[in-house]
C-alpha cells in the first residue's frame, strides 16, 4: 500500500454551504507535473475503485495521518467522491463527537491544515512522456482511505513558497534589518529544535547500521507506507514553515 499527498483548498462548514462538520477538498490532482516520486495520476484512475466502493455497504474512511492502528484517528467518512477535470474531489463528514475530529474541523476551518493524502495500491501504470521528460503514469488505483495530514511527504509546491519567505527574511537580515527580540528568540528556539531533530535522525541511522538493517523506516503504521523515508523532508519543511511565521 502506498500514499500520496495533495495540497488542498478547503471549504468547511455552513459558511461554505455545507452541513456542520463537513468539508470538501481534492484528495488527488491530475496535474501533469510529476511529483517527487516521478508519478502523475491519470484521469479515470479512480473510476473503478469508486464504483466498487459504491457497490459495497460501506463508506471510504477518513483518517488523520493514515493512523489505522488507533480508532480515535478514524475521524469520519467520505460522503461523496467524484472525479472531475482537476482530480479526486471528496466531500467528507467529520465525527464531531470525536475530540480529534472536532479539533481537525477547527484546523480545517482556520486554514491551518492544507494537505490531504490517500492510501492506495497500483493496478495499472506505465511510462509516459511529459514536457520532454518521462513520468510514471498511475492509470488505475485501488483506494483504501483518505487522510487529513499536517505535512505530507511530497512538499514540492509548498516548499517553494516557504523558501521564498525564508530567503526574504535572510535577505532582510543581511541588509541590516533589525530583528525584534521576540523574532530572534523564536529563531534560536527553531535552531535548537532543528538540531534536536537532526541529532535524533543521526541516532536512528546509527542504530540501523548497528542492527544491520540499513533501511529507513516509516513512522506510519503498517498499511500506509510511503516509498521514501519521511523524516528528512518533513523536518526540513517544519523548519522552513517556522521561518515563514517570522516574516
Amino acid at each position: 500500500m502506498r500514499i500520496k499527498n495533495a495540497p488542498i483548498q478547503v471549504k468547511a462548514g455552513p459558511e461554505d454551504g455545507l452541513e456542520e462538520g463537513q468539508f470538501t477538498a481534492y484528495a488527488a490532482t491530475f496535474t501533469r507535473t510529476p511529483d517527487s516520486y516521478g508519478d502523475v495520476v491519470a484521469p479515470g484512475a479512480f473510476a473503478k475503485t469508486l464504483a466498487q466502493w459504491g457497490e459495497k455497504d460501506a463508506v471510504i474512511p477518513l483518517l488523520f495521518g493514515h493512523r489505522m492502528d488507533d480508532p480515535d484517528f478514524n475521524i469520519g467518512h467520505v460522503v461523496k467522491a467524484v472525479e472531475d477535470e482537476r482530480g479526486l474531489l471528496v466531500t467528507a463528514q467529520l465525527d464531531l463527537e470525536n475530540p480529534k475530529a472536532a479539533q481537525t474541523y477547527r484546523l480545517l476551518k482556520g486554514r491551518r491544515i492544507e494537505q490531504m493524502s490517500f492510501a492506495y495500491d497500483v493496478l495499472d501504470e506505465g511510462q509516459v512522456a511529459v514536457d520532454g521528460g518521462k513520468a510514471n503514469e498511475l492509470r488505475e488505483l485501488s483506494l483504501y482511505e483518505v487522510s487529513v495530514v499536517p505535512i505530507g511527504a511530497n512538499q514540492d509546491t509548498e516548499i517553494l513558497a516557504v523558501k521564498a519567505a525564508s530567503d526574504a527574511l535572510a535577505f532582510g537580515v543581511k541588509a541590516g534589518r533589525v530583528l525584534s527580540a521576540k523574532n530572534e528568540s523564536e529563531l534560536r528556539k527553531a535552531h535548537a529544535a532543528i538540531g534536536t531533530v537532526l541529532s535524533a535522525l543521526g541516532q536512528d541511522d546509527d542504530q540501523e547500521k548497528a542492527s544491520g538493517t540499513g533501511q529507513a523506516k516509516d513512522e506510519e503504521p503498517v498499511g500506509a507506507k510511503s516509498e521514501e523515508p519521511r523524516p528528512n523532508p518533513s523536518a526540513r519543511a517544519l523548519a522552513e514553515l517556522h521561518l515563514l511565521t517570522l516574516v
